[in-house]
């Protein structure tokens, strides 16, 4: 009984965390929301506490996380665009591929290091935000008008 419950708080905890950073995304109108961040953090939680029940070799566990990793990265290179000579969709491939750590985290019972890194995204996402835009037009403003 307290297996099958520590097991659901980390499910539990991993839609939840994963809800944050994609709510965060939903109100910016990126291509991996809410849902999409909570079904790839709630998914590499759910195989962390699979992996963790099925095997009690550490080397199971990170068998496990190494095939999370990888097929996370697809779906991270499904939302880049390239657009001529740049690429669109950088941070919301981060994103997901954070979540997933922060489903890793909760599934292997890290509460604190899945929290911690959650409100760490959430700062950069929200708090440089306004600091990366102030940057970026002034070095466009330097571009168009170069000092001779």
């Amino acid at each position: 009984m307290i297996v099958e419950f520590e097991q659901g708080l980390s499910l539990i905890s991993a839609a939840l965390l994963g809800g944050a950073i994609g709510f965060e995304r939903e109100i910016h109108g990126k291509a991996a929301g809410l849902r999409t961040n909570i079904l790839i953090c709630l998914g590499a939680a759910a195989f962390t506490v699979v992996s963790g029940s099925m095997e009690a070799s550490p080397q199971a566990l990170g068998r496990m996380t190494a095939a999370v990793i990888t097929g996370v990265g697809f779906l991270g290179a499904g939302v880049l665009i390239h657009e001529g000579s740049g690429v669109h969709g950088l941070t919301t491939a981060a994103c997901i591929w954070l979540v997933s750590s922060i489903g890793i985290a909760c599934g292997a019972g890290m509460y604190f290091i899945a929290l911690l890194t959650t409100l760490l995204a959430l700062l950069v996402l929200m708090g440089l935000s306004p600091f990366t835009r102030r940057i970026r037009k002034k070095y466009r403003k330097a571009r168009k008008h170069p000092e001779s």
